[in-house]
C-alpha cells in the first residue's frame, strides 16, 4: 500500500502588527514617504491588511517609539522629520574607514571566548542570566598607533559561529554585517576616562580624556550584539555629513 506522505509543516506567519510595521519600515527605507510627508491613515491600513484598528495602532505605536514616523492626534500619521532622520548616526567598519584614509588597520585579539552572563547583561541581550554569551575584546590600531578598544558581547542565537572567525583579519562589525539581518540600533556617547585595561591597551593615562560609545544592534527578533567602543580623545572624532 502506498504511503501517504506527511503534510508539508506550516509556514510561520507573522503577527498582524508585525506585517503592518515590517510593510511600513519597508517603505520608509526606499524613501516612499518623504520626511514630513503624511502617510496612510489607521484606515487605510486597516482595509489594505484587513486587520483590526489595535493592530494597526500597535504597529504604529511601536514606529512612533523608534522615532521613526510622527503621529499628530487630528492631522495623520507622518515620517519623520528631517532633524530625527539627519541625526540618526550610521554604523562604518573600522577597517574600512582607516583603509579609506589611505593608512594600515591591523587589529590584536585580546579575548575570544564564551561566558555565562550575568543578571544585567542577559537583559541587555534579551537573554536569561546562566545563558552562554561570546566575548571579545580587540586592540584596532591605525599604522600601528592604537586607536579603538572594541569590548563585545554577542548573541549566540543571533550569530552562532562568531568565534569560529579569526578577527584579526576581519573586523566583527563586518562579520556581523554579513551574516545577521540588521535592523536597527540604540547608541549612547560621551566623553570619559578609561578603565585600566583600556587605558593599557591604548597607551594611555588612566585620567586621559576618551570618546566612548555604547552601542546595541538589533535584528527583527532578537539582539545581536552589545558593544563598547573607547577611542582616545586626541586620536579620533565622529564626523558626517547630510543633504536637506
Amino acid at each position: 500500500m502506498a504511503r501517504t506522505p506527511n503534510p508539508p509543516a506550516p509556514r510561520h506567519r507573522a503577527a498582524p502588527f508585525q506585517r503592518v510595521k515590517d510593510h511600513l519600515l519597508r517603505e520608509l527605507a526606499l524613501g516612499t514617504w518623504l520626511p514630513g510627508q503624511r502617510m496612510p491613515s489607521e484606515s487605510d491600513l486597516m482595509r489594505q491588511f484587513e486587520v483590526s484598528r489595535m493592530t494597526v495602532t500597535r504597529a504604529l505605536r511601536e514606529l512612533q517609539s523608534e522615532r521613526l514616523i510622527d503621529r499628530v492626534k487630528g492631522s495623520g500619521t507622518f515620517a519623520a522629520a528631517l532633524h530625527r532622520v539627519a541625526s540618526t548616526l550610521s554604523i562604518h567598519d573600522l577597517q574600512e574607514e582607516i583603509e579609506s584614509r589611505g593608512l594600515e588597520h591591523t587589529a590584536a585579539v585580546q579575548l575570544h571566548r564564551a561566558e555565562v552572563a550575568g543578571p544585567e547583561l542577559g537583559v541587555q541581550l534579551g537573554l536569561a542570566a546562566g545563558q552562554t554569551v561570546f566575548h571579545t575584546r580587540i586592540l584596532h590600531l591605525q599604522d600601528q598607533q592604537p586607536l579603538q578598544c572594541e569590548d563585545r558581547y554577542v548573541n549566540p542565537l543571533a550569530a552562532p559561529d562568531y568565534l569560529a572567525q579569526d578577527f584579526g583579519r576581519i573586523t566583527p562589525t563586518r562579520y556581523l554585517f554579513q551574516h545577521t539581518a540588521l535592523r536597527s540600533a540604540q547608541y549612547s556617547v560621551q566623553a570619559g576616562p578609561p578603565t585600566q585595561e583600556e587605558a593599557r591597551l591604548l597607551q594611555i593615562n588612566d585620567n586621559a580624556a576618551c570618546l566612548i560609545m555604547v552601542r546595541r544592534t538589533m535584528s527583527y527578533s532578537q539582539v545581536i550584539t552589545l558593544a563598547r567602543l573607547v577611542y582616545p580623545g586626541d586620536r579620533y572624532q565622529l564626523s558626517g555629513e547630510f543633504q536637506p
